[in-house]
């Protein structure tokens, strides 16, 4: 397993990303400081352990399905995301690239696998779609389930001005009409931003 020296030697103590070496008998072969630091919970290290001891059991699948491919189509990194457990009974979310490692006679060696945390990203993303949503919803809103009523408050003050034969009514109706015109325009830049 000694096809990425370098690159384990250049990230062994990295705080952002992961190598590990996944062996033809599922377990690890080799951990980085930064992996067993953050994913092993007994103090000691994955070393040895079965890859599946940090993973979501939904996620399993996945690495299995993603070491497969790597072993069909040899020389080409294979991307996944993958739910880790973080030590307090939750999961953070990784990003990984994995490649299929082979021996001096070429055969099947292993998979490395370089990967990192994208929780913050992943949450971030969830919250902006979430905003989103609800600014869709605002702007639905405002455009239809507030300037209809408010059509008809225009509306009815210009009924109120034409029935009207007092000035002060037709004055206060035109008031009343310009703000509420005012308010028309107010919402409607609204609505136009939300869409």
């Amino acid at each position: 397993m000694n096809h990425y020296p370098q690159i384990n030697h250049f990230l062994k103590d990295s705080l952002f990303f992961y190598t590990i070496v996944i062996g033809m008998d599922s377990r690890y072969a080799y951990v980085s400081k930064n992996y067993d630091r953050n994913f092993e919970f007994s103090g000691g290290t994955l070393l040895g352990e079965h890859f599946s001891v940090t993973l979501h059991p939904e996620d399993i699948v996945i690495c299995e399905q993603t070491g497969g491919a790597c072993f069909q189509s040899p020389g080409k990194l294979f991307a996944a995301t993958l739910r880790k457990h973080d030590g307090r009974g939750g999961y953070v979310t990784t990003q990984w690239e994995m490649q299929a490692l082979f021996d001096e006679q070429g055969k099947p060696d292993g998979v490395f696998c370089i990967g990192y945390n994208i929780t913050e990203f992943v949450d971030t993303r969830s919250r902006l779609d979430s905003a989103h949503h609800q600014l869709t919803e605002i702007g639905y809103i405002q455009s239809h389930m507030v300037r209809k009523p408010l059509a008809n408050i225009i509306g009815l003050t210009s009924l109120i001005r034409q029935e009207s034969t007092e000035e002060r009514v037709k004055d206060l109706c035109n008031m009343l009409e310009k703000s509420a015109g005012e308010l028309d325009g107010v919402i409607k830049d609204i609505s136009d931003k939300t869409d």
